[in-house]
């Protein structure tokens, strides 16, 4: 398949016009061939106008139909075969089993929400009969149902260049709900991104749905993602990024005349808790398999373990040394752009710097665009008096944080920001002092869970993969999960109307 750098809007493919770039190798950091073309206003002015137009016919295609959609997708995804792994190798450093997994995730995913979509629950029809004898007023009839909020712009992730971004979670779950979609590719990615939106494109065609109800758009800045979040065609935004760049979006959507809400998952550093037992027991088994957590793919995850909680014991000692023994074998790795090696880079040195903070162990040293995995230690009170220790470092960086008794372990808890997952290490005697823990954990994350590590979403209906901010953008949802699908659904209530008048989901059978 061609990859010649179009936007794909109404069907068709187009060059666009404002300005250009290339994708970048990520190991070398060498332009890769075929340029891609910036979108311009009127481009972006374009997809959202067919999206709308759009959204009325897609909004009430059936479910079988709209499911039948989604599995399209995936197979035409599959359809690509090797050039999309190659391509993607290529401009995210990420090696060939990685990719090959995340590209069935995505397959997957799409054909959850389609098993989702024809089990029609997301609807949730309800139904309350009138009654037109109750005095003093007569009962009115009423039925509810859940429709879709309208277009929605998706923001491709850079470190998921599959299941978080053309055809990821977000556009899944959008256009399961039944909202067309505009997504900006992430120029981390661009060939990849423009791979799969054909796939999309075409699975569009063969379904026979309105041109308007996908359109993927490239950009040399910052422009096009916020024209779409100002564009009042466009009703929700699904976004994976820095907290600078998901907070920016969150005031443009609030500034609106009619705001909108923006699902933005940004800035996590997912708390370990070591409970003293499990210490005690196995800590240099957690500790092995805390390193292999903290380095697995160079640490770009926004569940990677970056924060260890414990208590000052021996046992806590054996887990440090341990993981002081394991880090300095552990390979650099490429990470996914060159920007973003260096502000780990620049993250990393800022720690070394701190007075506060002390240096663990850092892994093997490697070349310009890789990571080197660092494992820092402070105290309780240190981090406690400097919020810039909770900055999250993208990337295999971890700081253990030494509390004196349970009582400062629980302030520490206190102090955090919201996060998307929380890890417990326990063993049996460790149940009662974590269930005391627990209520306040609940406050914390979206996620919690026992004697493993945050890396590793399970794509489910029982998932949360959100959190508190600046977990994202709203606790209430998750971005992973057929849960995800209630972003981008909103309730309305008919009271009183004919049988005839009523959508066919709510008349009588």
């Amino acid at each position: 398949m061609t990859i010649n750098g179009s936007l794909l809007i109404a069907g068709t493919e187009k060059r666009g016009r404002n300005g250009e770039f290339f994708g970048v190798e990520a190991v070398t950091g060498a332009a890769l061939p075929v340029s891609f073309g910036g979108a311009s206003h009127d481009d972006v002015e374009e997809a959202t106008q067919l999206a709308w137009q759009a959204f009325d016919i897609y909004r009430e295609t059936g479910l079988e139909t709209r499911a039948g959609f989604l599995e399209a997708i995936a197979l035409e995804i599959e359809a690509i075969g090797d050039e999309l792994v190659v391509r993607a190798m290529a401009e995210t450093g990420l090696p060939r089993g990685r990719l090959e997994g995340e590209r069935a995730r995505t397959t997957g995913q799409l054909r959850l929400f389609a098993k989702e979509v024809r089990e029609g629950r997301f609807q949730e029809l309800r139904f309350d009969a009138g009654d037109p004898s109750r005095k003093p007023v007569p009962k009115p009839d009423l039925r509810l149902r859940n429709i879709p909020v309208g277009p929605v712009a998706v923001f491709g992730a850079s470190n998921f260049p599959l299941a978080f971004s053309v055809a990821g979670g977000d556009t899944a779950s959008a256009l399961a709900a039944g909202c067309p979609v505009v997504v900006k590719a992430h120029s981390a990615h661009p060939g990849t991104s423009e791979l799969v939106g054909r796939a999309v494109q075409r699975a569009v065609e063969k379904i026979g749905l309105p041109s308007g109800t996908f359109a993927l758009l490239f950009d040399t800045g910052f422009e096009v993602g916020q024209q779409l979040v100002a564009d009042p065609k466009i009703r929700a935004v699904g976004f994976t990024g820095s907290r600078r760049g998901g907070t920016a979006l969150m005031k443009i959507a609030s500034e609106r005349k009619q705001p909108i809400p923006v699902y933005a998952e940004m800035s996590s550093i997912n708390p370990v808790i070591l409970f003293e037992n499990a210490l005690a027991n196995r800590g240099e088994q957690i500790a092995a398999s805390f390193v292999s957590s903290l380095a697995l793919g160079a640490g770009q995850f926004c569940t990677n373990p970056g924060l260890i909680l414990a208590i000052d014991s021996e046992g806590l000692d054996a887990f440090i040394s341990k993981a002081r023994e394991l880090l300095p074998e552990t390979g650099a790795q490429t990470m996914l752009t060159p920007s973003i090696a260096k502000a780990f880079r620049e993250g990393v040195g800022r720690l070394e710097q701190h007075a506060q903070v002390r240096m663990l162990a850092k892994g093997k040293s490697g070349g310009e665009y890789d990571g080197v995995a660092a494992l820092f230690e402070t105290s309780a009170a240190a981090f406690l008096a400097h919020h810039e220790l909770q900055d999250e470092v993208f990337g295999a960086a971890g700081l253990v944080v030494r509390c004196k008794d349970p009582a400062e372990l629980e302030q520490v808890i206190g102090a955090l920001e919201g996060q998307l997952t929380v890890a417990l290490h326990i063993d049996e005697k460790d149940v009662e002092a974590a269930r005391r823990l627990v209520p306040k954990l609940e406050m914390l994350a979206g996620r919690l869970l026992v004697n493993g590590f945050g890396t590793g979403v399970e794509v489910s209906p029982a998932m949360v993969h959100g959190g508190p901010y600046p977990a994202t953008a709203d606790g209430r949802s998750t971005s992973v999960g057929t849960l995800a699908i209630y972003r981008f659904l909103r309730p309305v209530s008919y009271q009183d109307f004919a049988d005839s008048l009523l959508p066919a989901a709510l008349r009588a059978k």
